[in-house]
């Protein structure tokens, strides 16, 4: 574990670590809703990259932005979002953040400043990058993370809205979470030369840092973001990380493009709940059995809010058209 900023402390750590378990019980949870057929539609899982999320919204305030993904559950709960208006959302129910309406892969969270998952692969960074530039021109301080995946670095979106972002010295980090894969394919087979190079290209400062390290990921997050209100953005972050699961629920025999050996070293090695754990512990901040009574509790709540959300009420069909266009 690298060291944090010296503001950080004991509660920091344990809220991060907290933070971290919620989102891999949250997942745990969502994947057994679909492998029982409760759940409508696919999701796809945020397990073995909790650090990044983490790390990264830890230094953020609710007046901060992010824009999410496909893959984005990981983010909303990082960003302060509650397991029971998400499980009511996942399963199409009123009290869900988009009232149903959304799912997994549009889950938003305005009141913690997350504006919204999308579907389309990179379809937030002109969102995001709107948001960092409505920020300069209210004279606000607020910054804008827009997460996207490796995959997401071949569309020509990116390229267009960096050239925006550096020219007009937006509020805005680009986080790519690196995970190794796009959908099916290696990363170095999609994507020629490096990743951090293709910001550089147009003047902004890139980072690349392990992803499966939280105190990495927040003490490079904190110094962005704290330049970033300066003005001095915009900034690039690659996080290497690893998605446990496959590209979706669905994809389940994955030996045809990764073979076992390579997912089980990552989750007996450099799991980020479990290197983190491990910190705590030595450290001496926190003893096995608090961590693992702080488990035992969120699985409770985990477990609790997926029993209201499969009682809880549809939204009325007069609300089909409701929130869909604007006034």
């Amino acid at each position: 574990m690298s060291p944090a900023n010296k503001t950080s402390n004991a509660e920091d750590y344990l809220r991060m670590y907290r933070q971290m378990v919620r989102i891999r019980t949250f997942e745990d949870n969502a994947n057994q809703l679909y492998l029982s057929a409760k759940m409508p539609g696919l999701t796809h899982m945020y397990s073995g990259e909790e650090a990044v999320a983490v790390g990264i919204c830890e230094a953020l305030t609710d007046d901060d932005r992010i824009t999410s993904t496909h893959r984005g559950h990981g983010h909303c709960v990082a960003k302060g979002a509650a397991f029971k208006e998400m499980f009511c959302e996942l399963l199409g129910k009123e009290e869900g953040y988009c009232r149903g309406k959304g799912g997994s892969m549009h889950i938003a969270d305005q009141s913690h400043g997350n504006l919204g998952a999308n579907a389309i692969v990179g379809g937030s960074m002109g969102i995001a990058t709107g948001s960092a530039l409505r920020a300069k021109l209210q004279g606000s301080d607020d910054v804008t993370v827009c997460f996207f995946g490796d995959g997401a670095t071949a569309q020509g979106l990116w390229y267009e809205v960096m050239n925006m972002a550096a020219l007009w010295g937006l509020p805005v980090i680009y986080a790519c979470e690196n995970n190794g894969y796009s959908e099916y394919t290696k990363t170095d087979e999609i994507a020629a030369g490096s990743l951090t190079a293709r910001a550089e290209a147009f003047g902004i400062e890139a980072h690349t840092v392990d992803g499966q390290d939280v105190l990495a990921v927040n003490d490079l997050t904190q110094k962005l973001v704290t330049r970033a209100r300066k003005g001095e953005g915009p900034f690039m972050m690659e996080l290497m990380t690893y998605r446990y699961h496959g590209h979706h629920v669905g994809d389940i025999n994955r030996e045809y493009y990764r073979p076992k050996e390579e997912e089980q070293d990552w989750k007996d090695n450099k799991d980020p709940i479990t290197l983190f754990g491990a910190y705590l512990t030595k450290e001496g901040i926190a003893s096995t059995e608090e961590l693992e009574a702080m488990q035992a509790e969120i699985r409770d709540e985990a477990k609790a809010a997926v029993e209201y959300a499969l009682n809880a009420k549809y939204p009325d069909a007069v609300e089909v058209d409701m929130h869909v266009f604007a006034d």
